[in-house]
């Protein structure tokens, strides 16, 4: 005899009938690398499928992206020159901000969020100020310290640069102490309330991000960011950040990355169940998929989507993916398969 559960499993029709978690490509975030570096698109080896942009060229790729169907973009820009203080990440004319104008100019409806950190323009290469190299220094604190206070007017500069060109959400990624209330009283302050602030509120120390550092030219001079990033063994400082950066005003939340961390996506869901929440799926789970897809040990689009899946029930709101592009032209295909 048939048992119960087993007859809804029966055809493809009756499983979709009792989905019980669904991605759509509203759902997504793909971030995109836009760079000053170059004036030719370039390949990135570790993350095959990747480009970063030149700023001229960005906008098409975003039209194209748009039409995907996918919810946002998520830009990250590598300047042309870069210095102890970082200065180029709030330059009127700096790589983000004029990808920023060129972006709205073509695809208006599309939303664009800016990474908002210091690590892709500073020559160290770290997410702040450091301490004795960058302008600023504290006795007490040890050598090649990220300076907390110092950073945050920066960051807020930073915060209020994105906003002139453009864009609808910034997302700092610091995890720096008081990063949201600073660019939060910026933003407001210059006549962007309307801006929302996507906090990275509980982003791992991880040694998943290695082809991201790679893509994005970032990776730190000297020492790691142990000491501002989360150590991956804990749970409960999470909810901590999280509430902290609630408190300060974030309009939402995030864990990154994804997949060694569904644990602290469900707890976040939990605890905070009506702010919006987004998980980074991020470049090392991007580059493993890809790997081992090429290697033909596993089905590329089944795993993506069971990934992705696997991220929404943990309790995700938003995935910021890689997979973005080819995921949403897979549940598109999907879902007129079923119609």
């Amino acid at each position: 005899m048939m048992h119960r559960p087993r007859r809804w499993r029966l055809n493809a029709s009756l499983r979709s009938l009792v989905h019980e978690t669904t991605v759509s490509p509203a759902n997504l975030i793909a971030p995109i690398f836009v760079t000053d570096a170059s004036n030719e698109p370039q390949s990135i080896a570790s993350m095959p499928g990747i480009w970063r942009w030149p700023v001229d060229q960005v906008a098409d790729e975003v039209h194209v992206l748009a039409e995907t169907g996918i919810g946002a973009i998520l830009i990250f820009g590598i300047p042309g020159a870069k210095d102890a203080d970082g200065t180029g990440s709030y330059d009127a004319d700096g790589v983000v901000q004029r990808a920023l104008r060129a972006i709205k100019t073509a695809t208006p409806q599309m939303t664009v969020i800016t990474d908002v950190c210091l690590c892709e323009y500073t020559d160290h290469g770290h997410c702040g100020l450091i301490n004795g190299i960058s302008g600023a220094s504290d006795p007490h604190l040890p050598a090649e310290y990220v300076l907390n206070d110092p950073t945050l007017d920066t960051l807020a500069r930073i915060a209020v640069s994105h906003a002139e060109a453009g864009a609808d959400v910034v997302a700092p990624s610091g995890m720096l102490d008081g990063m949201v209330a600073a660019i939060r009283g910026a933003l407001d302050r210059s006549g962007f309330g309307a801006v929302s602030i996507l906090s990275y509120s509980a982003k791992y120390a991880s040694s998943f991000y290695g082809p991201f550092r790679d893509a994005a030219q970032g990776a730190p001079a000297f020492g790691d960011r142990a000491t501002h990033q989360m150590d991956p063994a804990n749970v409960r400082e999470a909810m901590r950040e999280h509430a902290l950066d609630v408190a300060e005003g974030a309009d939402g939340l995030m864990v990154k990355p994804a997949l060694a961390y569904l644990d602290v996506i469900r707890a976040t869901r939990d605890r905070f169940p009506d702010v919006p929440l987004a998980a980074y799926n991020v470049s090392g789970e991007y580059a493993m998929v890809k790997a081992a897809a090429a290697m033909g040990w596993l089905n590329e689009r089944r795993a993506v989507l069971e990934i992705l899946t696997s991220i929404k029930r943990a309790g995700a709101d938003l995935i910021i993916t890689y997979h973005a592009r080819d995921a949403a032209a897979w549940l598109t295909e999907e879902t007129q398969c079923l119609n």
